[in-house]
């Protein structure tokens, strides 16, 4: 199975580029190749990069209020557990009081660091850290892979309190759906979203073997899935076979 997530909003777009960024620095960086550990400095320099707005701290702390809001008034609820939602208020609070605690954006402490930045600097033109335009970095290649790790965990702890935030926000979004099964006719799926309630994630699973690629598309009001077929050269045209997968809604 083959799961697809789209973002109705650009906030959410870009908690899952985060999302994304955090997984490959969480994947790289135990590895032991000097290569790995190229790309899991580039890997943060791109999570600083994207998570550099200026409203992205207090976009992800709001949500976590919001969120802890919504929980508390759940409190009294015969059919809700007290010691889970002390559990969840418990592990959004920690999140909370972790990322407020930073001075400044994410990562402020890394730009800093004078080294990094002259890699940061380079990094991004094609070829642009050889040995003969940053030998300092060449150097730290060849140092022992437990030395890098060290260095890279490290740099990365000053990222961390965002990936935990999102990853916590991102599970109890995920969590909020409901999986149904449906049918797309002839590859078309339409649906108008329930007016009154607000969905900020679509997540679609599919068979793998069906050979078919969504095409989603969406907003505040409606949703709609178009099935592609990928052909020579591995162009997309429209598929005109129904296709069934599962559709999940996240508020």
């Amino acid at each position: 199975m083959i799961l697809y997530e789209y973002p109705f909003n650009e906030r959410i777009r870009t908690y899952l580029r985060l999302e994304q960024l955090f997984r490959r620095l969480a994947e790289l960086v135990p590895r032991t190749h000097a290569l790995d550990h190229h790309f899991a400095i580039q890997t943060i320099f791109e999570i600083m990069d994207v998570a550099s707005r200026a409203d992205m701290k207090t976009d992800v702390l709001k949500d976590i209020d919001r969120h802890k809001q919504q929980l508390n008034s759940y409190r009294g609820n015969p059919a809700i557990s007290e010691k889970a939602l002390d559990e969840v208020i418990a592990q959004l609070d920690a999140c909370f009081t972790q990322l407020n605690g930073l001075p400044g954006k994410t990562g402020q402490a890394l730009t800093e660091n004078d080294w990094l930045m002259s890699i940061r600097s380079r990094i991004g033109i094609p070829g642009g850290t050889c040995e003969f335009d940053l030998p300092a970095y060449y150097a730290w290649q060849h140092q022992t892979a437990e030395r890098r790790q060290a260095d890279l965990q490290a740099w990365a702890q000053t990222l961390a309190p965002l990936a935990e935030s999102i990853v916590l926000l991102m599970k109890m979004m995920r969590d909020s759906g409901t999986p149904q099964k449906v049918v797309a006719p002839g590859g078309q799926f339409q649906q108008n979203l329930p007016q009154g309630r607000t969905f900020q994630l679509l997540r679609l699973r599919m068979d793998a073997g069906s050979g078919l690629v969504p095409e989603i598309s969406g907003n505040r009001l409606m949703m709609s899935v178009r099935m592609m077929r990928q052909g020579d050269g591995h162009r997309l045209h429209a598929a005109a076979e129904d296709a069934a997968f599962e559709l999940t809604l996240c508020a």
